[in-house]
C-alpha cells in the first residue's frame, strides 16, 4: 500500500476561505478582499497588518469553535469513501500547539476512519518556546520513512518533500503557482494505487 501525508488546512478543509469570510471581514468591515485575492500565505501584506494581528485573529478562530465546524472538502471525502481504503494515510499539518488538540479533533471526527495518524510542526508564535525536534514538514517526512506522497497546498513544502524523495502534489489555490485540481490530484493517486 501506498502512504499519503495529508496537509490538514486548506486541503482536507477550507479553512483560509472561512476564517476570511467568518473570522477576519466581519471584525474588519472596511475590508473587501475575496478569497481568491489572497495570493501570498501568510496574507499580512494583503490584509494590511501585521503577521501578529494576522495570526492571532486565525488562532481566535481556531479556538472559538468555528474550526470544529469547518465542513471537510465533500468532493475529497467522497474519494476516501470510495477509495481510502487502498492507502495508508496521516496527517501532516502546521499548527499553533495551543490548537493543535482541536485540528487533531476535527481531523478524526471527519477522516478518523482512514487516517490513523495525527502529525503536525508547530507554528511558532511570538515569545512561544517548545522542543524542536522536526522544523519542517520535509524533516518529519524524512525521519518518518515510508511516505510516498504529500498533499499540499504551500510550494515550499512540496520543493522540500521532493527534495528528500517524496513525490508531491500541489493542489491548485490563489497563494501558489499550481493548476492542479483536487479533481486532477485524485486521478493521479487512483492511478498510482491502480500500479501498486
Amino acid at each position: 500500500m501506498i502512504t499519503i501525508a495529508w496537509d490538514v488546512d486548506d486541503v482536507l478543509n477550507d479553512l483560509m476561505r472561512s476564517w476570511l469570510v467568518r473570522g477576519w471581514v466581519p471584525k474588519h468591515p472596511g475590508c473587501i478582499l475575496s478569497f481568491e485575492q489572497i495570493t501570498q500565505n501568510t496574507p499580512e501584506r494583503i490584509l494590511n497588518c501585521t503577521r501578529e494581528e494576522y495570526q492571532e485573529s486565525l488562532d481566535n478562530f481556531r479556538l472559538s469553535g468555528e474550526y470544529l465546524d469547518l465542513e471537510p472538502d465533500r468532493q475529497l471525502l467522497s474519494w476516501f469513501k470510495q477509495y481510502g481504503h487502498q492507502v495508508r494515510h496521516i496527517a501532516l499539518t502546521a499548527v499553533p500547539l495551543k490548537a493543535a488538540h482541536i485540528s487533531a479533533g476535527w481531523v478524526m471526527n471527519n477522516f478518523g476512519q482512514w487516517i490513523r495518524s495525527f502529525n503536525f510542526i508547530p507554528s511558532l508564535r511570538e515569545g512561544e518556546q517548545v522542543p524542536e525536534y522536526d522544523l519542517t514538514k520535509a524533516d518529519y517526512l524524512k525521519r518518518a520513512g515510508n511516505i510516498d506522497i504529500l498533499v499540499e497546498d504551500s510550494p515550499v513544502n512540496i520543493a522540500q518533500a521532493q527534495v528528500v524523495g517524496i513525490k508531491g502534489l500541489l493542489l491548485k489555490k490563489p497563494w501558489n503557482k499550481s493548476n492542479l485540481t483536487l479533481k486532477d490530484a485524485l486521478t493521479e493517486i487512483n492511478g498510482l494505487i491502480a500500479r501498486k
